[in-house]
């Protein structure tokens, strides 16, 4: 590449090789000039007054990629399933969700790409729930020309990886739901679990089977349990009795099902006493009771990845401990906050 820098003045009638950018403080940032804009002579005030005494005209030799170029094959080699790119605006190519659903980012796969010399790839945080047309990430390179080579090693590197940022659409889950507990069996008190869980499986599209209540027996549960999975339900939410009270049986009577426990007590709080576990195919939840209480537990943050049909495993959950303090503040702004968010 030959990078010729000509003083504005002299610079009428040459095609800019890159973009300038304006910014007025609380009202604009943008290209003023684009590249490929010829420069007349009315122009050569105003990039004075941008502080461009001087303008770039490139010259590209065999094996430069200019900064726009590189940033669409960027895009288009990190966009996988669910995603799609738009740009380049300032050399930057911007990915954005196509539906609805559960971001997945490779995160392996960024940190190698980001360790490469010129590249940049920014993301959101991995497992968040975005809606279409949301923003996901942002990649570019840094010089107005990098070498083939470079943007041929982040292609390869996704490809290998096989995908470095996609969105998995939520699924039509028929979702059955048991209440255990006596006080709500028996009636002596009012059930507030169900409508707390039907609101939170509804918002992803998922529909409640149905609402059943179990006394505080394993058997009975167990038995209940079974009957939800071969009605059809591809998830199950059991709520109430998951501590350590002599009462409380709901871990054992899932234990009786003879599901495999991926994992009994959680690192994420508010949430542990939570147990997940599999039915064959079909994951159970033992949602304890500070799923009710609190407006978000670890609760909020396993149902996406379940309804998104991401099988969740033991150490998914050892791993929500990095993020999975939630601060209690006085006015939740979940999922805008730190709740979740440092887990892989």
């Amino acid at each position: 590449m030959k990078l010729l820098t000509i003083n504005v003045a002299e610079a009428v009638g040459k095609v800019l090789s890159h973009d300038i950018t304006k910014i007025v403080k609380g009202e604009f940032k943008g290209a003023s000039f684009r590249k490929g804009h010829i420069i007349k002579e009315e122009d050569v005030p105003e990039l004075l007054k941008l502080g461009k005494e001087n303008v770039y005209i490139l010259d590209l030799e065999p094996g430069d990629v200019h900064e726009d170029e590189a940033g669409i094959r960027l895009g288009t080699a990190a966009a996988g399933s669910g995603v799609k790119w738009r740009g380049p605006k300032e050399s930057r190519v911007n990915l954005y969700a196509d539906c609805d659903g559960l971001l997945k980012i490779n995160v392996p796969a960024v940190e190698a790409i980001n360790d490469l010399p010129d590249v940049i790839l920014s993301t959101l945080p991995n497992n968040m729930v975005v809606k279409k047309g949301e923003l996901l990430a942002g990649t570019k390179v840094i010089p107005l020309v990098v070498p083939e080579q470079t943007v041929s090693t982040v292609e390869n590197i996704c490809r290998q990886s096989g995908w470095v940022i996609k969105v998995m659409p939520f699924q039509k889950v028929k979702v059955g739901v048991i209440i255990t507990g006596n006080e709500v069996y028996k009636k002596r008190i009012r059930d507030d679990f169900g409508p707390v869980i039907t609101e939170k499986v509804e918002s992803f599209g998922a529909t409640v089977l149905g609402i059943d209540y179990a006394p505080d027996d394993v058997e009975v549960i167990a038995a209940k349990v079974k009957k939800m999975a071969g009605d059809g339900a591809g998830l199950i939410i059991l709520t109430g009795g998951m501590s350590v009270d002599p009462d409380d049986v709901t871990p054992n009577a899932i234990r009786l099902t003879g599901a495999k426990v991926e994992k009994y007590g959680s690192p994420a709080l508010p949430g542990a006493m939570f147990m997940l576990a599999y039915l064959g195919d079909v994951p159970v939840m033992g949602v304890p009771a500070c799923g009710m209480f609190f407006k978000v537990t670890i609760f909020d943050l396993v149902l996406p990845r379940l309804l998104a049909g991401e099988r969740v495993t033991r150490k998914d959950i050892v791993a929500l401990a990095h993020g999975g303090l939630c601060r209690s503040c006085s006015q939740c702004r979940y999922p805008n906050c730190t709740f979740g968010k440092g887990a892989n």
